[in-house]
Formats: structure tokens, sequence, C-alpha cells
């Protein structure tokens, strides 16, 4: 069933996940949940995976929620209707809480639940000609999957309620622009250069990864001093590992320090 919904190869030390439901446009299903869920976990075990890439099979990155599906939970009791919205939204937990660096690659459309799960990433590359869109209102339903909460980080409440009200669509220029996108590429080649991103940060040193990834995540909550009490917390740790040992004697000794090597110890 992983196969089916999911592809994983690895290029050595980034993993790339694909969602592989391209008839669909790569909607998403609670088989996907289940199969992206259960390759992280297995990626942050692994010491050898430095980095995630998340994409999508075909043209398209995701277009969100399968709305056939959909349509048929309307017969469903609330709590249920709750429970499959909680599905999507722990694979969204399980994506931005991975203590690895995460990057989606973006081609074609990234709509609905799929533009939150590029948003649950740690970076985005998108393609110059990849839509964006909010698109629940066209079809009379509130949004979900957390794309409220990561946009209004990049955008004030004026943009963000008209991409919400209107569903318009942005090309991955304007996201760009926005501040939402790191890497913008020509169309075809976002997956080649999220390669590349994720190969520069993989080979870095993992305990202080997963610590920046966390003081990156919660910086837009903290209060000043909240965050840097969580600095003082997590550098002092830091002073005191290996990681830290060999990156200071391998700048002091001008040479490339072998963080790799510590991990596969």
């Amino acid at each position: 069933m992983t196969q089916q919904v999911l592809l994983s190869r690895r290029d050595g030390a980034v993993l790339v996940l694909t969602n592989n439901n391209p008839a669909a446009r790569n909607a998403l299903s609670p088989e996907f949940y289940a199969a992206l869920t259960e390759a992280l976990a297995a990626a942050a075990a692994d010491p050898g995976v430095g980095a995630v890439v998340l994409t999508g099979e075909g043209a398209h990155f995701c277009s969100g929620g399968d709305l056939r599906v959909l349509a048929r939970r309307r017969e469903l009791p609330v709590e249920e209707r709750r429970n499959k919205i909680q599905g999507l939204h722990d694979l969204i937990r399980a994506v931005r809480d991975f203590p690895k660096p995460v990057i989606a690659a973006v081609e074609g459309a990234a709509a609905g639940a799929g533009l939150s799960l590029a948003l649950a990433c740690d970076m985005v590359v998108a393609a110059r000609d990849a839509m964006f869109s909010m698109a629940y209102i066209k079809v009379g339903l509130t949004p979900d999957g957390g794309a409220t909460a990561f946009l209004a980080e990049f955008m004030s409440r004026q943009i963000l309620t008209e991409l919400c009200l209107t569903g318009d669509r942005l090309t991955g220029e304007r996201m760009h622009a926005l501040g939402v996108i790191n890497r913008l590429t020509e169309p075809g080649q976002a997956l080649a250069q999220a390669m590349q991103l994720a190969g520069q940060v993989a080979d870095g040193p993992e305990l202080a990864t997963a610590r920046i990834k966390s003081l990156c995540r919660v910086a837009y909550g903290n209060t000043l001093d909240e965050q840097l009490e969580q600095e003082i917390a997590f550098m002092v740790r830091s002073q005191e590992t290996e990681e830290s040992r060999e990156g200071i004697s391998a700048f002091l000794e001008k040479r490339s320090p072998d963080f790799a090597g510590l991990r596969a110890r």
C-alpha cells in the first residue's frame, strides 16, 4: 500500500518522499497520512538520513482534499468528521515537528490542504508558475491544515483575508515576493533545486539542526525574553556535544567538519 500512495528514494543523505496520486493531482487521503507519518518516523530514527524532500508525482504538488470524499462526509456524525480532520492535523504536526530539515519541492498546484502541507515544511522551493491557493471558499468550506496560521507569519491580515475569501491563485513568483518561498526556479526545476538545498543542510550537525529548527518554529509566538531563555537552554547543551567539539576544532584547524561521521558512530 505504501508504494501506491508514497514513493521513497534515497540520494546520499537526502530522502525524497513523493505523493503518488497523480490521477487525482496528488489529492490527500488517510492512506497517505499514514504512509507519510510512518516514513517520517523511520527517517527520524535513521542516522543516514540528514534531510527530507517532499514532492508530488507528475505535474502537481498536491491539490488538497479529495472533494468526492469530502462530499460524503456530510453524512457522518460530527465527532467522526472531527476525527477525519484530526488525521490531517496530526500529519501536519508530524511534518512540522520532524527533527531534520524538510523541504517542499512544488510544481503545479499546491491548493487547500496541499498548501498547508507545503507550508508545514521548513523550506519551500517552487517553480515560477506553480499555483498556490486557499480554494476552500469556492466550494463553501473553511480552511484546515493550519495554512491560516502558517500564512499569518508572512503576510498581513488584509492579504491573508483576501487570499482566503477570494480563493485566488498566487503564482510562485508572488509567493516568493511575499517571503513564503525560499528558492524560485524555472518550471520543472523545483525538485532539482530542492535536492541541492537539501544536500547543503543534510550533512550538518544533527543535534544542532534539530535545536535550530525548534528555535525557528517557536520564535513567532515567543516574547523576546522567552526566546532568549530557550536560546540559553539550547546553547549550554550544545556546548558539551561532540558536534560542537568537531565543529570548533575544524574551524580552528581550517578544515571542513565531519558531522556525518559523528552520526555514523
